[in-house]
């Protein structure tokens, strides 16, 4: 049986292995997936680990997607652009292949919430590896103008300078921010340790969308913030995590599973 994981610290709370179990048994591919939890500083013996004992491919999540671009033998288009991995693929030939798939899960799940993007205004609060990974996939869709915003003004400079050959991307301090958006996405994790970046609540308007990367059980901190501010409408990240899974299993099998039904089986577990 071909064995699969996902890395990370911590772990334990990953909704990948049940992500993934379902994704199998609606392909009908024989495989295993588990969650490895290495020290900080501990990825690389992790890894090297999992590759003697069989592993397949893996996903990789905070705070390693750095360290998995430095294990990647080679790199798709998108990883090397976000310069993180989320996915690592051991191929027929022995090489490790290095992927980056949340941008395309992020993309497939704003489309699904909020319709197309195209000519939309866009912010993206962050500037970390999670926001690196979506910026060539938002300007892919022909909005009409990305701001990235971070706490470290120069992080999101360097952010915007590095896409801006594929779109209208500029850089903003918290401070600085005008004007209106579609739509706002938080990259941010600080909703996980219940705290909220510093926006300025006239940004949102009745019609903005605002999403949140991360997800709960309840309503995420950013966006019970934002419903308060009278957004239009709220969404949590768990359909962007079933959908970069579902490109990551993509990746690794070479069939696309279908992730409506499974996102309807994570939202009920998580409510349990």
């Amino acid at each position: 049986m071909d064995l699969y994981a996902v890395f990370g610290n911590p772990i334990s709370q990953s909704k990948s292995p049940f992500i993934h179990t379902l994704f199998a048994r609606q392909t009908q591919q024989q495989l295993s997936y588990t969650a490895i939890e290495p020290a900080e500083d501990g990825f690389a013996d992790a890894l090297a680990k999992f590759w003697q004992e069989g592993g397949k491919g893996c996903n990789v999540t905070a705070p390693f997607k750095e360290q998995a671009f430095q294990a990647a033998q080679q790199h798709t288009e998108r990883a090397l652009l976000a310069g993180a991995v989320n996915t690592l693929k051991l191929t027929d030939d022995g090489i490790i292949l290095g992927d980056n798939t949340d941008g395309a899960g992020l993309v497939a799940d704003l489309i699904a919430n909020f319709g197309e993007l195209k000519d939309l205004r866009v912010l993206l609060l962050g500037a970390g590896g999670a926001a690196r990974g979506v910026v060539r996939p938002l300007l892919d869709e022909q909005i009409s103008e990305l701001v990235i915003v971070n706490r470290t003004v120069a992080k999101a400079e360097a952010l915007a300078e590095r896409f801006s050959e594929f779109g209208k991307v500029s850089s903003s301090s918290f401070e600085d921010l005008s004007g209106q958006f579609d739509i706002i996405i938080n990259s941010t994790s600080a909703g996980l340790k219940g705290q909220l970046p510093p926006l300025k609540a006239e940004l949102i308007q009745a019609t903005t969308r605002c999403y949140d990367m991360t997800y709960s059980a309840d309503v995420t901190a950013f966006n019970a913030w934002a419903v308060e501010q009278g957004a239009a409408k709220v969404v949590d990240g768990l359909g962007m995590l079933v959908g970069q899974a579902a490109e990551s299993f993509t990746v690794w099998r070479g069939i696309r599973p279908g992730f409506r039904q499974v996102l309807r089986e994570l939202r009920r577990n998580l409510s349990r």
